[in-house]
């Protein structure tokens, strides 16, 4: 079973998403050290409970693979990197955290997709740029209306799961959806109840018109 460093995080990493990291704690600036030496990368995966420092955390048994892109060690130890999502994962055991957390782990890839899947992908990239447009219109600052998502079904509802404004609860269920489709499903229906309560919160503030 393989072995992978594993980084606890209080966000939640999609396949296909990216997150800015800065390292200070040594355990896992030794962390950085092994796994570029060994030109690998190393596992995310949601804290549930606790803290992202000094351990005695509850950890999430979903995660996801990330490579390590543009590491960076600065003068004073620290290390500042992106990690890129590259795979879901399943934690089978956990090992002791020396030097620093590791797991033993498996790839969860998903199922085979269905043929309807892309007019759901679609549907889903639709609610999303309703949310998008919602929120600029509340004044917030979101990514643009027009999005860019992959051909392929599995990876652009990843994707989408990547660029929506959800927290990590929400992005957590996401991640441990048994398929593509049930993903998408779940996806859709949580940016509609965002953009409702969205719309709602403006209209009580007088900004809008009914919905």
């Amino acid at each position: 079973m393989p072995v992978l460093p594993m980084f606890p995080l209080g966000t939640v990493l999609q396949p296909t998403g990216a997150v800015p990291l800065q390292v200070f704690e040594p355990r896992y600036r030794r962390m950085m050290r092994d796994c570029l030496a060994g030109q690998d990368g190393f596992g995310v995966v949601l804290i549930e409970r606790g803290s992202e420092v000094g351990g005695g955390d509850v950890r999430a048994s979903v995660g996801t693979r990330a490579a390590i892109v543009d590491p960076v060690e600065l003068a004073d130890r620290r290390w500042t990197l992106l990690g890129v999502g590259i795979e879901r994962l399943r934690v089978v055991r956990w090992l002791a955290d020396d030097p620093y957390p590791r797991a033993e782990v498996e790839p969860w890839p998903d199922p085979a997709p269905s043929a309807a899947l892309p007019s759901l992908v679609a549907s889903a990239a639709a609610s999303l740029r309703r949310l998008l447009a919602a929120f600029s219109e509340a004044g917030g600052r979101g990514i643009p209306v027009e999005l860019e998502v992959p051909d392929d079904p599995i990876l652009a509802s990843y994707r989408l799961c990547a660029l929506s404004p959800l927290g990590p609860a929400d992005q957590y269920r996401l991640l441990s959806a048994p398929s593509t489709q049930a993903r998408v499903e779940l996806l859709i229906g949580l940016l509609d109840e965002a953009r409702e309560v969205l719309l709602a919160g403006m209209r009580l503030d007088g900004d809008v018109g009914p919905a």
